[in-house]
C-alpha cells in the first residue's frame, strides 16, 4: 500500500516537512530505526544525557508539524524523541511486516529498545494520546508519566481511528481548497484557527497532507478499548489536557474523561489543535506535570 497518492505529493510533503523541521528552533538529529514493521523515523533534540521524553503525533499529520511550537521549549529540559508513526504521513516507511497483524505495543517497545530508553515520559496528541495511554497500560515499566493532549480515555467500542476522523474531517478534507481547509481548521480549533491559517508554510504542508496522504495507510492501527480495571491501572500516571471546543470531545471524549474521573484540565475556547492554539500555556503545563510541580489538574 502506498502512503502518498502520487510521487509529487510525497515530494511536497517531505519538502515542507523539512522546512517545518528547520523552524523548530533547536538542533535536531534524525534517526531511522529498522524493525519487522519497516523503518521508524525519529527526530531527537535536547541534551543527550537529559531525561527522555517521547512525543507521538496524531493521524493525518507528522512530527514536524505537530511539535512545531513545542519542540524548542521541551528540548531545553528533556531529550525529546518525536516518532513518526509507521503508516503515517511522515518519514517512517512501512515494511512487509506492516499488515493486519501489526501490534502498536510491539512496535513501540522495539523503538524504545532501539533508542536504549529504559523509562521515559510520553506525550501524545489525539491518536498519539491513545498510544501514550496504551504504553502506560502495556509497558508500565517503561512509562514514568503520560500526557494525552486532545485525546480521551479509550473506553467504549473498539474500532479504527479513521472512522472517528471521518465524522469530523468530511466533507472539507475531500476537497482541500484553501476555503475548505480554513473551514476545517475552524471546525477543529476553538477560536484560534489563526494559529494555523496565519502561517503560510503550515498551511502549505497541511494542504499537501490533505491532498496527498493516503489515510488508508493507517488502517493497520486499531484502537483497543480499555476495561474499567485497566483504566484504573493507568489513572495514577496519566494526565489529560483538552480543549472545551474540540469536536472530538463533543463526540463523547469529554464525558468519558469525566465519568472515569481522570486527571484532566479543560481549556475554554480551545480546540483539537490545543498545543498550537495555546502553545505557551500548554508547554508550561507539560513541564510542571512532568517535574511533579503539578500533581492534580
Amino acid at each position: 500500500m502506498k502512503k502518498y497518492r502520487s510521487e509529487k505529493a510525497g515530494r511536497e510533503i517531505l519538502r515542507t516537512y523539512d522546512e517545518l523541521l528547520s523552524r523548530w528552533g533547536t538542533e535536531t538529529e534524525e534517526l531511522n530505526l529498522k524493525s519487522e514493521y519497516g523503518i521508524t523515523h525519529v527526530t531527537a533534540a535536547g541534551e543527550k544525557g537529559a531525561e527522555p521524553l517521547v512525543l507521538l503525533h496524531g493521524v493525518g499529520d507528522d512530527s514536524a508539524l505537530m511539535w512545531l511550537k513545542n519542540a524548542a521549549y521541551l528540548a531545553k529540559r528533556y531529550r525529546i524523541y518525536a516518532i513518526d508513526t509507521i503508516g503515517g504521513a511522515g518519514k517512517s516507511e512501512m515494511g512487509a511486516g506492516y499488515d493486519k497483524s501489526f501490534d502498536d505495543v510491539v512496535w513501540l517497545r522495539g523503538v524504545l529498545d532501539a533508542l536504549s530508553i529504559g523509562e521515559a515520559s510520553f506525550i501524545g496528541v489525539s491518536h498519539g494520546g491513545y498510544l501514550a495511554q496504551l504504553c502506560a497500560l502495556c509497558l508500565p515499566e517503561r512509562v514514568k508519566k503520560a500526557i494525552a493532549l486532545s485525546a480521551s480515555v479509550p473506553a467504549g467500542k473498539e474500532g479504527s481511528p479513521m472512522k472517528t476522523m471521518m465524522k469530523i474531517f468530511l466533507p472539507e478534507a475531500l476537497f482541500p481548497t484553501d476555503k475548505n481547509i480554513a473551514k476545517l481548521l475552524r471546525k477543529l480549533c476553538g477560536g484560534s484557527a489563526e494559529a494555523f491559517t496565519s502561517d503560510s508554510l503550515v498551511m502549505e504542508h497541511y494542504r499537501w497532507l490533505l491532498k496527498g496522504f493516503n489515510n488508508m495507510a493507517m488502517g493497520c492501527h486499531k484502537v483497543k478499548t480499555f476495561t474499567d480495571s485497566q483504566i484504573e491501572m493507568i489513572r495514577p500516571r496519566c494526565y489529560y489536557l483538552l480543549g472545551e471546543r474540540d469536536p472530538f470531545q463533543k463526540l463523547g471524549g469529554k464525558d468519558a474523561v469525566l465519568s472515569y474521573k481522570m486527571n484532566a484540565r479543560f481549556y475554554e475556547n480551545a480546540g483539537h489543535g490545543l498545543n498550537h492554539e495555546l502553545a505557551d500555556e500548554i508547554n508550561e503545563a507539560i513541564c510542571k506535570i512532568l517535574s511533579g510541580e503539578i500533581t492534580e489538574l
